[in-house]
């Protein structure tokens, strides 16, 4: 059985709604496990991530989705401490292969969003990790996918606590991608 993994910190749901569509997208493949998991703020100690479950728990996972709001035109500090923490596994390449993708929340519609997403593929591509990003042009079929035209993760603009429907359908979208890619890959091995 596969396994893809979502982490993500969310201060006000936002990501964290972004994170239950992706995992809802997922869940649309069979023979796919889902970790997720939501970073807290009691897993920060003097500034450093810490839990060392999670990350022996993501060297045996096919994919891992990474997600946080922008704060400040990047990434969050929890997600940050997270990053960071991910340097054991970076130096003995336990995620190497596998493959990631990003999301990314916003108060604007465009606060430098393309960023943080940037910054993710960075961390992937210093995993050695594969990004797979949308294949979808702007406002895509009837439920308008990839509304902001972000062809590198999903990019986010949260309004009034809610996520837009067209971004959740996007997110749902890029979680069933990233299943169908990671069982296809599982076929041919």
């Amino acid at each position: 059985m596969s396994k893809i993994a979502i982490v993500y910190f969310s201060q006000t749901d936002i990501t964290g709604q972004l994170a239950n569509a992706i995992a809802s997208g997922i869940e649309q493949q069979n023979n796919v496990k889902i970790l997720s998991h939501r970073i807290k703020g009691s897993e920060i100690i003097e500034g450093r991530f810490v839990n060392s479950n999670l990350m022996e728990e993501l060297a045996d996972c096919d994919a891992i989705l990474f997600g946080s709001p922008t704060y400040m035109g990047g990434v969050a500090a929890q997600f940050k401490a997270f990053a960071d923490a991910s340097s054991d596994s970076w130096s003995h390449q336990k995620w190497a292969n596998k493959i990631a993708a990003g999301f990314t929340s916003g108060g604007a519609l465009n606060g430098d969003q393309s960023c943080t997403l940037q910054y993710m593929q960075t961390l992937a591509s210093q995993h050695g990790m594969i990004w797979l990003g949308l294949d979808k042009i702007t406002n895509t079929g009837i439920q308008g996918l990839n509304r902001l035209g972000t062809q590198t993760g999903i990019v986010s603009q949260g309004i009034d606590g809610s996520v837009h429907p067209s971004d959740v359908a996007t997110a749902e979208y890029l979680g069933r991608r990233v299943a169908e890619l990671v069982l296809r890959l599982d076929k041919r091995q």
